[in-house]
């Protein structure tokens, strides 16, 4: 039987006389992949930084492994990590450099271990060496959720994942996603992409206008469409699944 893990009630915030949220609610089971989706400035930033105790609500509540986000700051923390919009990893450094630094302010035993065990999950084992400014968008990424793994925290927030980063790039990050899943981790995800979300969320919930107007699984989501009309059409494949099938073709080569 699955158990919420993130509960939010009537969640609101304005930033002077712009009323952001007017009253969010949703639920997360342990587990999941949710993701919250919305056009920029829906305001799913701030329900983020609600949840991960960054900023304080105008009214509501919210719950994190059962901890209020508000009165058990410290308990919330201790079972959370967040990957922002922008990756933060130190340019300097190099991959593994970075691992290490967050794995000691964790108080971890071993830190060399633990940063040589996610470089090679995430398949970054021949660039941990190297300065993180020479790694690509999509490297950075995958840097970056690697060192919110540090701790074993039972949530992660990612904050759009994959903004910026080139397809190839993305579906690298979908699959990384989609393992954390099955490893047994919840994973809060926003995005605009309405692709991301299929391809990604056991649930969605669409946030417009500081309010939650549609909550459910994909196919729950699909019952607010009429009826559809079949149609016999040549399927034309997408420019996406041209670019990945030329750069094969040239790595092949």
């Amino acid at each position: 039987m699955k158990t919420n893990i993130i509960k939010a009630e009537n969640l609101k915030k304005s930033y002077g006389t712009l009323e952001v949220l007017k009253g969010v609610d949703f639920t997360v089971e342990r587990g999941e992949i949710f993701a919250l989706l919305g056009s920029n400035g829906a305001g799913k930033t701030t329900v983020v930084k609600i949840l991960s105790t960054l900023l304080r609500g105008d009214g509501g509540s919210a719950a994190i492994c059962g901890f209020d986000v508000k009165r058990q700051r410290r308990q919330v923390k201790g079972c959370i990590s967040l990957t922002g919009q922008f990756a933060a990893v130190d340019e300097v450094l190099t991959g593994r450099e970075n691992l290490i630094l967050i794995a000691k302010l964790r108080h971890l035993k071993n830190p060399g271990k633990t940063a040589d065990n996610l470089l090679s999950h995430f398949e970054l084992t021949e660039a941990g060496s190297r300065r993180v400014r020479t790694y690509s968008g999509g490297m950075r990424r995958r840097l970056d959720i690697s060192m919110s793994l540090i701790g074993d925290p039972q949530i992660l927030f990612l904050d759009e994942p994959t903004t910026g980063l080139d397809p190839e790039a993305r579906i690298s990050v979908w699959k990384e996603i989609k393992q954390l899943s099955e490893n047994g981790k919840t994973v809060f995800l926003t995005t605009q992409y309405l692709e991301e979300a299929e391809q990604l969320a056991d649930h969605i919930a669409i946030l417009h206008e500081g309010k939650i107007i549609a909550n459910g699984t994909l196919a729950e989501l699909k019952k607010h469409l009429p009826s559809a009309k079949v149609e016999y059409v040549e399927k034309q494949p997408t420019l996406e699944e041209i670019f990945l099938a030329i750069i094969g073709k040239k790595e092949e080569n």
